[in-house]
């Protein structure tokens, strides 16, 4: 038992050891060293801690390879659908000619078929290189990080938003079943899943330009970001991040708030849960101690795709509100058709979304005594 303690101990140091090797020697970017340094460190800890586990969360790890590799060549093929390439637009440029397009298409292998663009771009990925942006002059994984980080912000917070509020609104809404609370938390959910995202976030800047501007309607930061200290630099992202997070939470709360509802009115329904108010248990103790452990079991194992959903409909809010995020640069390299940042992108995007689903299976297994058995 020392010894696995000390082992522990150990690993975390490893951490910053293991972080610095993959960001100086691998030449990685600081994003992708640090993820990889605490998964595989994660993976060394969950060995000595928990070997089931840790084999559970190899073969999720090893499934994920096939996955990425059938998205990325997916990627490929539907470039080559699109009619031209992202050197086609040059030819209505009178100083470039056609032997510098051809030239700059071998270059990038734009000249050869999308399947051994594809392997050629494997091979590069096992070799820390994802490709170079065409259109912003830099390497496309740089790039794609910095952006994937402030969707993350912006995908943490709606997902915080929604569940937070999400879960007290289903527990209260089944708890007081056609009642006037229960009425009006329905319309809300049917208001948040009827109306689009990026409608509501045309309303709300078109609500808030109209009536003073009392909040940041749009961008990341105020243009004096600079001079700003690091706690009013922090105050100044979560006004701006105030009109997209509610608008992407809005419908994922929506959502989340039916499928809790309906979860606890089929738990409040079991025999056991009549026992227990049977042998004169307070309803609190009924509904939160007995119920709530079963009911939110369905929604952790949805949470995979939630967070993937979130991601996914953040594009257009990202666009509506100039929140320089990865969605928005999704749809700015699928007009131009960067194919290295187009295929980026999907990596990138698979593996949160593949992260996420592993993410809910542990924390189902942690809240569900049968699954660890099983």
């Amino acid at each position: 038992m020392k010894t696995n303690k000390l082992l522990i101990r150990l690993s975390f140091i490893a951490d910053g050891a293991l972080f610095l090797v993959l960001l100086l020697g691998a030449r990685w970017h600081w994003l992708p060293a640090l993820l990889g340094a605490e998964v595989i460190m994660g993976l060394v800890r969950m060995s000595r801690l928990s070997p089931m586990m840790f084999r559970f969360v190899l073969r999720r790890l090893v499934h994920m390879i096939p996955i990425v590799l059938a998205v990325i060549a997916l990627g490929f093929a539907l470039m080559q659908l699109a009619p031209g390439d992202i050197f086609t637009q040059m030819i209505l440029n009178p100083d470039i000619s056609q032997a510098d397009l051809d030239r700059y298409r071998e270059a990038f292998r734009l000249d050869k078929p999308w399947y051994v663009q594809f392997f050629y771009y494997v091979w590069n990925v096992l070799h820390g290189d994802f490709g170079y942006s065409i259109v912003y002059k830099i390497p496309a994984f740089s790039l794609i990080s910095q952006r994937a980080m402030n969707t993350l912000i912006l995908s943490l917070a709606s997902i915080l938003c929604a569940w937070g509020f999400s879960i007290p609104a289903g527990i209260y809404a089944a708890t007081r079943q056609y009642r006037a609370g229960d009425q009006v938390i329905s319309v809300f959910a049917f208001f948040g899943l009827a109306i689009p995202n990026y409608f509501l976030a045309f309303l709300l800047v078109f609500v808030v330009s109209k009536t003073g501007n009392w909040l940041p309607i749009g961008s990341m930061y105020s243009v004096n970001v600079n001079d700003l200290n690091v706690i009013r630099r922090f105050f100044d992202l979560l006004l701006h991040m105030i009109i997209p997070v509610f608008v992407i939470a809005t419908s994922a709360t929506a959502s989340l708030t039916r499928i809790m509802r309906a979860n606890m009115l089929e738990i409040l329904g079991q025999q056991y849960i009549t026992t227990a108010r049977a042998k004169g248990l307070a309803e609190r103790t009924v509904v939160y101690k007995h119920a709530l452990r079963n009911a939110i079991n369905p929604m952790i194992s949805i949470f995979g795709y939630q967070f993937g959903a979130i991601l996914g409909g953040s594009a257009l809010v990202e666009r509506v509100m100039a929140w320089p995020g990865l969605g928005s640069l999704m749809l700015e390299a699928l007009l131009s058709q960067d194919t290295y940042l187009i295929t980026g992108s999907f990596f990138y995007g698979t593996i949160l979304l593949v992260v996420g689903n592993l993410m809910a299976d542990i924390l189902l297994a942690l809240v569900d005594p049968r699954i660890r058995i099983s």
